[in-house]
């Protein structure tokens, strides 16, 4: 796996907002990702969002985590604004060094795969720690993602 680590500077992102874990995230009665995700597209909300930085892509940005990867978070789909949009949520992305994943191919597949291998790196790598502040993934093309981890 190339991984990458890089410095990044703090940035808002405005959208739609659930709260979630990855357990509820395996089964279909209790997710909530896909649906969040279902509605931002459904109503084109990359293009109606005030503020709307300039060749934003569209994040996922993962955020309020009650512990580590077993409890509770918070998923906000949106893009990276100039100030936070009226009415919609808004989650400031912490600057500092994340890890950078990327991946190829059909979405959402390629980001699921892609969150296996993160979780199978850290396992791997208990010397790389985790902030659980704030982490996410930048869609930078139809079958082109990069989950960015925010690490010590």
């Amino acid at each position: 796996m190339d991984l990458k680590r890089q410095q990044i500077e703090s940035f808002t992102v405005s959208g739609v907002r659930v709260r979630t874990t990855n357990a509820a995230e395996h089964t279909p009665d209790t997710a909530k990702i896909g649906s969040m995700w279902g509605e931002f597209f459904s109503k084109g909300l990359a293009e109606e969002i005030p503020g709307k930085q300039t060749g934003s892509p569209v994040y996922g940005v993962y955020s309020a985590y009650e512990s580590d990867a077993s409890g509770q978070f918070d998923v906000t789909a949106g893009v990276a604004v100039n100030n936070p949009a009226e009415g919609f949520e808004s989650i400031v992305v912490e600057d500092g060094d994340y890890l950078v994943f990327e991946a190829q191919g059909p979405l959402p597949d390629a980001v699921i795969s892609t969150w296996g291998k993160v979780w199978s790196f850290f396992e791997s790598n208990p010397q790389i720690q985790r902030r659980f502040v704030t982490d996410f993934e930048a869609y930078t093309g139809p079958e082109s993602v990069s989950v960015y981890i925010g690490v010590h």
